[in-house]
């Protein structure tokens, strides 16, 4: 009983980020050269065909979106942590803002060549894919509002127009399987993937 009431107890804290445990995926959009720019978010939800961004202000990313409403949505599983990670000081903008300066951010024109990920041909967008992520979704961007709240993030709406995924976690023709494919997930600033199942709900089709 004492544990319990330990566990159950809470006290007020503020931390600096609100991280609590979200997939992790790469954005790939357009440069003004036709070249891939990829930029890794901690922050995105799904609903139906519509995928929610949270993408930072002063970036190569929403700067390629708002120019060219395209993109594609990488998913990385777990044992690429350390691609993800190899993106994560650079940005593809040249003139570095100067809040990115003091954390430690550069500028670095091949993303692909610095994650040492490999790009493959899209179907319906111009932004390639990256073929060593297992799920990889082409969508259209929709809308992007800057919340007054958070002025330094803008959340951007999109449309899921041609998914792929890596045929050893399909289960039959259009289905993923959740025992073979685990996100990598991005809980509080450390890397973690999907513990043993616990159970499915009653909607699960597999």
């Amino acid at each position: 009983m004492e544990m319990m009431k330990k566990r159950m107890s809470a006290r007020s804290i503020q931390p600096k980020v609100l991280y609590y445990g979200t997939p992790v995926i790469l954005l790939n959009t357009l440069n003004e050269d036709g070249t891939t720019n990829i930029s890794p978010l901690s922050s995105s939800w799904a609903l139906g065909n519509c995928i929610v961004l949270g993408i930072g202000l002063g970036g190569k990313a929403i700067e390629n979106i708002q120019r060219h409403p395209q993109c594609v949505i990488n998913v990385p599983s777990p044992e690429l942590w350390g691609n993800v990670e190899k993106l994560a000081p650079y940005t593809g903008k040249q003139q570095v803002p100067e809040f990115k300066q003091h954390i430690g951010i550069h500028y670095h024109s091949d993303k692909y060549g610095v994650s040492e990920l490999t790009p493959t041909e899209s179907t319906v967008v111009q932004p390639t894919r990256i073929a060593e992520c297992p799920i990889q979704i082409e969508a259209q961007v929709r809308h992007i509002r800057i919340p007054e709240h958070t002025s330094f993030m803008a959340i951007v709406e999109t449309e899921a127009v041609h998914v792929h995924a890596h045929e050893d976690i399909l289960i039959g023709d259009n289905h993923i399987d959740p025992r073979k494919w685990s996100p990598l997930i991005y809980n509080f600033r450390h890397y973690f993937g999907l513990g043993t199942e616990l159970g499915k709900t009653y909607r699960a089709e597999t």
